[in-house]
């Protein structure tokens, strides 16, 4: 069972698990399931994705419940009406707040993007990003005797490929668990200290005026008892209430 945080005649949101696919994709032929197939299922009703969330990234997925409503909520995403906020737990000590205003080149997958244009230009991306704590474990790494980690706060402004990961690659403070645009050494040394292989990335909120009752809507999801626990193991508050 999908977890719902929220959920309205027009909308319904869940906690998407890291790991779990958004749709069906021909680029993994293997995997049998699908955030928008199961949460079909369990509501009995068809569903229609109006964003993504990259298979490892957990947190905040919304959809819609009928094609006007997705339409509708993808013009909010389209026109930049919508706060998305993310966590982040990234190597060393990341500062205390960054706006990077950096275009990125689209990534294109061999096989989906074939046939397309190959020489695009850099797109506009930004990220406001807020340190929000830090860690420093004695034990030696590399030239290092210690190892340090940080807790970032996310605000991307766009919303292009791989943004987050990608500016925080670009700022030396790249996310915990990320194969492509990470530190594979850190990755490892993660997990065998803390058992969990995963991608650090958490989309903890959305906020945004709905479409038809005008109201603001904020959805929120749980980090889980997994990451609270390495959050406690680092020295961080340990409830769920002190990372919203």
């Amino acid at each position: 069972m999908l977890e719902i945080v929220y959920q309205d005649e027009h909308y319904v949101a869940i906690n998407k698990p890291s790991g779990l696919l958004v749709h069906r994709s021909f680029l993994d032929k293997r995997e049998t399931q699908f955030a928008m197939q199961m949460l079909r299922d369990q509501l009995g009703q068809h569903v229609f994705p109006v964003h993504r969330l990259d298979r490892p990234t957990s947190g905040v997925l919304l959809f819609a419940l009928s094609s006007e409503a997705a339409r509708d909520m993808n013009q909010v995403f389209i026109d930049g009406n919508i706060e998305k906020r993310y966590l982040a737990l990234v190597r060393g000590f990341a500062p205390e707040s960054v706006f990077l205003d950096r275009p990125l080149k689209e990534e294109l997958d061999k096989i989906a993007d074939k046939f397309a244009n190959q020489d695009k230009a850099p797109q506009e991306a930004q990220t406001q990003f807020n340190c929000l704590f830090q860690a420093s474990l004695p034990i030696p790494f590399g030239k290092y005797p210690s190892i340090r980690y940080s807790l970032v706060e996310c605000f991307p402004k766009t919303g292009r490929k791989h943004q987050i990961r990608r500016h925080l690659k670009h700022l030396s403070y790249p996310i915990i668990g990320d194969v492509n645009h990470g530190d594979n050494q850190h990755n490892h040394f993660f997990f065998e200290h803390f058992s969990l292989q995963r991608l650090m990335l958490f989309a903890t909120s959305l906020k945004f005026a709905h479409p038809y009752t005008k109201e603001i809507i904020t959805i929120k999801a749980r980090l889980g008892e997994q990451m609270l626990s390495i959050c406690e193991q680092l020295g961080w508050p340990k409830t769920e209430k002190d990372y919203e």
